[in-house]
């Protein structure tokens, strides 16, 4: 079969507070070149806009032979955003653009089709379509890094509910006396599992427990203020007990949490992305042995627990995901 008769080339876009990353993925979900440019992400909308285009630009000159892939474009973003309407309202670490056309305005400069969607659902979609999710009906897809995005499949299309805003997973209260997430409520599993909340835990931790050794005051030089989620990572890697500890009690919120998941959709598979996730990989089997606990389904242990097929790049096979599947969004 050729690339002309498996539907072709498109162009994803993956819009983020500190850059823009565009690449061509053929119908395979294979990504075969790709840029990354800075963006300004608290400018004017006009600068936010410059570096998606500077981002395409920079990548057609790539792929001269793959030009007609400009005609299909999908982008990413950090929401709240319209799928429906292509405008990205109002997201929180993106403040350049407010109620702003970015679909149509892309669309007018490459004359072509242009799909504009949710970070985490555009991951998602990737997953069942190319991913750990093929061959599954019902997927439930969460990116787990700085903060916590979700994405629900339901017969290989995003749940979008009544206005597009729907499945925002992260922000599920886990415990209402919990610490205040960015969102404004207060205990959501983003504020309690994040990668920003590992980090937050561990420099608790090490102030609290001043006369204990870490490796991980070691790695930063004793400057508390410097530890991070990738600090607590490689500490837990060394054998410290400490950052053990913290990685035992990130595990055991992300369970409850996804019993809660479980108990709501019940999907055939979970998919888990994102930094955190890789960390947290070789405490899976605590999370299926603990599950049951927080879970009224009895058979919650027949879903897989799969790490995603797409890392830094989910963004990028997400945005072409959406030109490759009718009504995706």
């Amino acid at each position: 079969m050729t690339q002309k008769e498996a539907g072709g080339w498109a162009i994803g876009v993956d819009v983020g507070g500190t850059k823009v990353a565009a690449g061509f993925v053929d119908a395979h979900g294979e990504i075969h070149q790709h840029t990354r440019v800075p963006m300004n992400s608290h400018g004017t909308a006009e600068e936010g806009l410059a570096a998606v285009t500077s981002a395409i630009d920079e990548l057609l000159k790539l792929g001269p032979d793959k030009n007609s892939a400009a005609r299909r474009i999908g982008i990413c973003a950090p929401g709240p955003l319209d799928p429906h309407t292509g405008i990205v309202l109002n997201p929180p670490n993106v403040t350049c653009w407010r109620n702003y056309p970015l679909a149509a305005e892309i669309a007018r400069r490459y004359d072509g089709s242009v799909k504009l969607e949710n970070d985490a659902k555009s991951a998602g979609l990737a997953e069942a379509l190319w991913g750990a999710g093929h061959g599954y009906r019902n997927v439930f897809y969460t990116c787990i890094g700085t903060g916590i995005g979700a994405g629900i499949l339901f017969d290989g299309r995003i749940y979008h509910g009544r206005t597009g805003s729907a499945d925002e997973a992260g922000h599920m209260v886990i415990d209402y006396h919990g610490p205040l997430c960015g969102c404004g409520k207060k205990g959501c599993i983003e504020a309690l599992a994040s990668g920003t909340a590992i980090a937050r835990k561990a420099r608790a931790r090490l102030s609290e427990a001043s006369g204990r050794k870490s490796v991980m005051l070691e790695l930063v030089g004793g400057k508390i203020d410097a530890v991070t989620s990738e600090i607590v990572d490689r500490a837990y890697a060394a054998g410290d007990s400490l950052a053990r500890e913290i990685l035992l009690d990130t595990v055991e919120v992300i369970t409850i949490w996804l019993g809660n998941i479980v108990d709501l959709l019940e999907p055939d598979v979970i998919i888990i992305g994102g930094g955190v996730a890789t960390m947290l990989n070789p405490f899976f089997g605590k999370i299926r042995e603990q599950l049951p606990a927080w879970s009224l389904n009895k058979r919650c242990l027949e879903i897989p627990m799969v790490l995603a097929r797409y890392g830094a790049e989910s963004g990028i096979a997400g945005g072409a995901a959406l030109c490759m599947v009718p009504g995706a969004a």
